[in-house]
């Protein structure tokens, strides 16, 4: 059985991780026979956002407690992840991804991604496995692996951000994958295109797995 790391960035488009992308990622690498690890860092979030209204609020919440809304309470904390001890990553997109787990969306081009991710990531290709990620999160791949093959989906000022800081950007519709066969990389762009729904996502988590899998 191949076991996967799932690294989340709290709970909810926009603020933490995209549940729907969260959740089907989850189930299409149960569906695959692989057994899921949900880790997240133990940190606070940059920002609330309460999901109603879009407006910022006044609260903090840790980020992997957030994440735990998700994974039934067994999410671990970050820097308890071993890349050895598992086949493949996942990154899930969600607003998050740019603000928990990196600054892109307050730096944009600018941004850094968070230590102990960049960590993460540059310790799993050290390794010789895979890395998904779904969304915008595909925007911490183009920082951490130079002149990586990624999608954001269509041209956008995400993806003009991504060439300028040295990354090869592939134009993709909702669920097809796009993969980086150098650094082991696949990613889809889910919704990241306007025309999205929760069956193009399933879809595109469905087809993302598969190609982790033949890389794993």
């Amino acid at each position: 059985m191949k076991r996967i790391a799932v690294i989340l960035s709290g709970c909810g488009v926009f603020d933490g991780s995209e549940i729907h992308e969260t959740v089907l990622l989850l189930l299409a690498a149960k569906r695959a026979g692989c057994d899921c690890t949900v880790f997240a860092p133990d940190a606070e979030q940059t920002e609330t956002v309460n999901h109603s209204t879009g407006a910022r609020v006044a609260e903090t919440r840790n980020i992997l407690v957030e994440a735990n809304r998700i994974a039934r309470g067994a999410a671990r904390s970050l820097a308890e992840f071993a890349p050895a001890e598992y086949d493949a990553l996942i990154l899930p997109g969600g607003f998050g991804a740019v603000k928990n787990l990196c600054d892109f969306y307050y730096k944009g081009a600018d941004f850094a991604v968070i230590p102990a991710l960049e960590k993460a990531l540059l310790e799993t290709h050290r390794l010789n496995k895979p890395v998904g990620a779904t969304c915008i999160a595909p925007i911490l791949l183009a920082k951490v692996f130079k002149g990586c093959r990624i999608t954001l989906g269509a041209q956008s000022e995400s993806s003009d951000a991504a060439v300028k800081i040295g990354a090869e950007h592939v134009v993709a519709s909702r669920d097809e994958t796009v993969t980086d066969e150098t650094y082991r990389l696949v990613s889809t762009p889910a919704y990241m295109c306007a025309d999205a729904d929760i069956s193009t996502v399933a879809a595109g988590a469905e087809n993302l797995m598969r190609e982790i899998l033949k890389l794993a």
